[in-house]
């Protein structure tokens, strides 16, 4: 059993900021890829951002320049520091984590305000 579990996701006025962290624990034993994906209302879930073990961060064009993932490979754990967010950040963010399989967490909801 794996399990992701996420924090700070709330309400936010447009041109504030929000700090998102994960961390894995249970049944997992080596992490490659940790990162976040999101899903808006009537949207399918998108990539955010992700991060490999060691290597570049990859993220969606719409948030490249306000938004930086890291990650504490030791603590199993990963952060999203979302700046400068927009009404269309708005959305359900999700912790995913690939190792041997993939493994999302329960998800945080983000509203951003206009």
């Amino acid at each position: 059993q794996v399990q992701l579990v996420e924090s700070g996701g709330g309400l936010v006025q447009a041109g504030g900021s929000l700090r998102l962290s994960c961390t894995a624990s249970g049944s997992i034993f080596w992490i490659n890829v940790m990162g976040w994906y999101r899903q808006a209302p009537g949207k399918q879930r998108e990539l955010v951002a992700e991060i490999p073990r060691g290597g570049i961060a990859n993220y969606a064009d719409s948030v490249k320049g306000r938004f930086t993932i890291s990650r504490d490979v030791a603590k199993n754990t990963v952060w999203l520091q979302m700046n400068s967010l927009k009404p269309e950040d708005t959305g359900v963010y999700y912790c995913t984590v690939l190792g041997t399989a993939r493994h999302w967490g329960q998800g945080t909801q983000v509203t951003v305000s206009s």
